[in-house]
């Protein structure tokens, strides 16, 4: 019977190794064959029952499938799951004038880097400057005309209308004055961060006006991690949780940091909310915009029977895997089912029908059917 099963196995192959095969149909065979022989081990082992049952006094001396097994011990395991989303910049300046005016000069150029105060550019002042010398000539006769009035009401000399109309004069003055410089100060456009200079909108001797955007500052020391995840994540995200942080443009840069804020908003449009992470960015390697990966951890458990997810198969009754038990003076092959949790990294959780100290078959799991003698080769 063996000599028979061996020369059919030996044609087999032979066949399959003929000229004029491409890949699928080696594929296909091999599935097939594979197939074949679990039916041919199934039906040789039932003919072997048969046998054992006329001699029952016979140790068993039929064809035994060789395996490797494993015995279940409890040990953690960890679900995670990736989020894509994109690196922002926490200081990102659009800056516009807060006046209308001309640009007279832009004292930047793209690309180069400023600090906060750096001079940007500047608009028309000639206006300004005119009616700032004006003001000042009109309030240097004014401080005169309410000086005199002031010293002459003290002396009790002169109108109270007089000497409230000059100091009314003089302060109205200084009040224009004032109003004048700050209108002047903001002609002169200065950064309000530390960074780069991304885009210049407008060129000099264009008209720039409060809203319209001229320059735009970024700085790329600090940076967000900002992704949009589920509301069914709600749960299990909490500010400060570790995630892990790749980047598909820079492979071997990784790196773990705490949640820094998770948004108070679900977007009624696509039921996602805002997760972001703070991270540094002292070499400016890292730009807005880069995508990013973050590995969340949204399942754990100190003690969990874990089994490699490809042990578990599936038929009409559910998923079950195979486990070595002892017969009499042999062991043979059981289909246990199982009830299956998460899986991750080619292992899956199994919540029920296995217990610690079961042993699983782990190789030649393909080549066993329920009941059959095996051989433990470990």
């Amino acid at each position: 019977m063996k000599n028979s099963f061996f020369v059919l196995i030996t044609g087999l192959f032979l066949y399959s190794c003929s000229p004029g095969n491409s890949e699928d149909d080696f594929r296909n065979k091999i599935t097939r064959y594979k197939s074949e022989v679990i039916e041919l081990n199934k039906k040789i082992h039932d003919l072997e029952n048969e046998l054992s049952v006329l001699n029952p006094g016979d140790e068993y001396r039929g064809l035994k499938i060789g395996v490797k097994t494993q015995t279940v011990r409890l040990q953690p395991f960890n679900h995670y799951f990736i989020a894509a989303g994109a690196l922002e910049s926490i200081e990102d300046a659009f800056i516009s004038p807060e006046v209308n005016g001309q640009i007279m000069e832009i004292n930047v150029i793209e690309g180069q880097k400023v600090k906060n105060g750096h001079l940007l550019a500047r608009l028309n002042t000639n206006l300004i400057e005119k009616n700032i010398e004006e003001v000042k000539t009109q309030l240097g006769l004014a401080e005169t005309i309410y000086n005199k009035q002031k010293k002459l009401w003290d002396q009790k000399i002169g109108s109270e209308r007089q000497y409230l109309e000059a100091r009314h004069n003089f302060e109205n003055l200084q009040n224009r004055l004032n109003t004048l410089d700050v209108k002047y100060n903001l002609s002169i456009i200065r950064s309000p961060i530390n960074g780069f200079v991304e885009k210049i909108f407008l060129k000099k001797g264009e008209l720039a006006v409060p809203g319209m955007q001229l320059i735009q500052i970024v700085n790329l020391d600090k940076l967000y991690v900002t992704v949009d995840l589920s509301e069914a994540y709600l749960p299990v995200v909490k500010i400060g949780d570790s995630v892990d942080i790749y980047f598909p443009s820079f492979p071997d840069l990784k790196m773990s940091k705490p949640v820094s804020r998770i948004g108070h908003v679900v977007n009624k449009a696509n039921r996602t909310f805002i997760v972001q992470v703070k991270i540094d960015n002292p070499s400016n390697e890292l730009k807005p915009n880069l995508l990013a990966n973050i590995l969340i951890n949204d399942y754990h458990s100190n003690e969990s029977i874990v089994v490699p997810s490809i042990l578990i198969k599936e038929d009409m009754k559910g998923a079950y895997l195979y486990v070595a038990v002892a017969n009499s003076d042999s062991r043979i092959a059981r289909k246990k089912y199982v009830t299956v949790g998460m899986s991750y990294k080619n292992m899956s959780e199994v919540l029920s029908g296995l217990s610690t100290d079961d042993i699983i078959i782990t190789d030649g799991y393909n080549n066993v059917t329920d009941g059959v003698v095996i051989r433990i080769e470990n």
